[in-house]
C-alpha cells in the first residue's frame, strides 16, 4: 500500500510543471508577400527569435502570400482581433483617415536608403505611428522593402510612353496622382491579383521593388523594366493594442527586443536583396532592362512633381516640409 501510495504521489508531483504550464500565446503574423521576400524573410526571422527568446511561451504564426487576407481584408482583421500582427504598405494607412503616411508614397522625396532613415528613424517617423493608437493598432517598427521599378508591355522612357497605359497601384492619392501626371489611367488592385491581371492585359504594367517583381513572377509577363526607382515601397509593423497592451510585461519586452532586432535584419537585406532579384530579373531574358538617362529622370521628375503639389495639403503641409527638410528635396 505504501508503494502505491509513494508512486501516486511521485506521479502527480512530475505531472503538475505540466498541468501548470499555460498553453503559449499565439501570434498569427499575416502578410501578402511571399517568404523569400524582405519582408517574408524578416517575418520569419521575427519568429524564430520571439520563439527562443520566450522559450516556448509565444508562438508565432506566419501567414504569406495573402493566404488569410488580402490587401483590403487585412487591416480589419488586425483591428478585430483576428490577427496580431501585420507589416502593411505604408500606402494602406490613408484609408484608416491616416493620410499623413501617403507622404512615403510621394515620388523621388527619398534619394537613397540614408534619406530615408532620416524620417523612419526619426521624429516624423515616430510622431506618425503615434497616430495608429487612436485607431486601436499600435506602431512596432518600420521595415524596408526598396525602391521601385516601371514595368510594362513597351518601353517606358519618358513620360509620353505612359499615355493611356492602365497601370496597377496600391490605394493611394498619390499613387493615383503619380500615374495620371505620367498620362497613365491608375488602377487599383490587390497585390496578389495582379500577375493574373498582366498575364490577361486586365492592366499593361505595374510599379514594385525588384524582389516583389520577381518573386510574384511579374517580370514573366512585363516585356520591359525600367530602372527607374522613383518611389519607395516600405511597411509598418502593426499590432493590434489591445492585444499587446494585455501581454505580460516580460514577454512584451522580450518581443520589443526582438522586433528590434527583427527590423535591423529586414533592413540589412532589403537593398541586397532586391539587387539579387534584379539580377534574377536580367538573367531570365524574359524582360529587357532599361537604365534612364539623366536627363530622361529629370523628365520624370518633372512630371512627377504634380503628385506633391496635388497631395501636399491632403497629407499635411507641415508634415511634407519637415520631409523635405530631413531629406533636402527640392520640389
Amino acid at each position: 500500500m505504501f508503494r502505491k501510495i509513494t508512486v501516486a504521489v511521485l506521479t502527480l508531483a512530475l505531472s503538475l510543471p505540466l498541468a501548470a504550464q499555460a498553453e503559449p500565446i499565439v501570434i498569427k503574423f499575416s502578410h501578402v508577400v511571399a517568404t523569400n521576400t524582405p519582408k517574408g524573410a524578416a517575418a520569419e526571422y521575427f519568429k524564430k527569435i520571439a520563439e527562443e527568446r520566450t522559450k516556448g511561451r509565444v508562438k508565432v504564426e506566419v501567414y504569406p502570400n495573402s493566404q488569410l487576407y488580402k490587401d483590403k481584408e487585412e487591416m480589419e482583421a488586425l483591428q478585430m482581433g483576428a490577427v496580431q500582427m501585420l507589416a502593411p504598405s505604408l500606402a494602406k494607412f490613408a484609408p484608416l483617415g491616416l493620410k499623413e503616411f501617403e507622404l512615403f508614397d510621394l515620388p523621388f522625396i527619398f534619394e537613397d536608403y540614408k534619406d530615408l532613415h532620416k524620417v523612419t528613424q526619426g521624429p516624423v517617423g515616430a510622431k506618425l505611428l503615434k497616430k495608429l493608437e487612436t485607431k486601436g493598432l499600435m506602431g512596432l517598427a518600420y521595415w524596408d522593402n526598396g525602391f521601385k521599378v516601371m514595368s510594362a508591355n513597351k518601353p517606358l522612357k519618358v513620360p509620353g510612353d505612359f499615355r493611356g497605359l492602365k497601370m496597377r497601384i496600391q490605394s493611394s492619392k498619390v499613387l493615383d496622382s503619380q500615374m495620371r501626371a505620367m498620362g497613365a489611367m491608375p488602377q487599383v488592385m490587390a497585390f496578389s491579383e495582379v500577375y493574373q491581371a498582366l498575364q490577361t492585359g486586365v492592366v499593361d504594367g505595374t510599379e514594385n521593388p525588384p524582389s516583389n517583381l520577381y518573386t510574384q513572377k511579374m517580370h514573366e509577363v512585363q516585356k520591359y523594366v525600367t530602372l527607374s526607382n522613383h518611389g519607395y515601397l516600405g511597411y509598418a509593423v502593426l499590432v493590434n493594442k489591445k492585444f499587446w497592451m494585455g501581454l505580460p510585461a516580460d514577454i512584451r519586452t522580450i518581443l520589443e527586443g526582438a522586433m528590434k532586432d527583427a527590423t535591423k535584419y529586414a533592413n540589412d537585406i532589403a537593398k541586397k536583396d532586391n539587387d539579387k532579384a534584379m539580377a534574377e530579373v536580367k538573367k531570365s531574358g524574359k524582360s529587357q532592362i532599361i537604365t534612364l538617362t539623366a536627363q530622361e529622370k529629370a523628365a520624370w521628375r518633372k512630371a512627377m512633381d504634380k503628385a506633391h503639389s496635388d497631395n501636399i495639403n491632403r497629407i499635411g503641409a507641415d508634415t511634407v516640409r519637415e520631409v523635405y527638410k530631413a531629406t533636402g528635396y527640392k520640389p
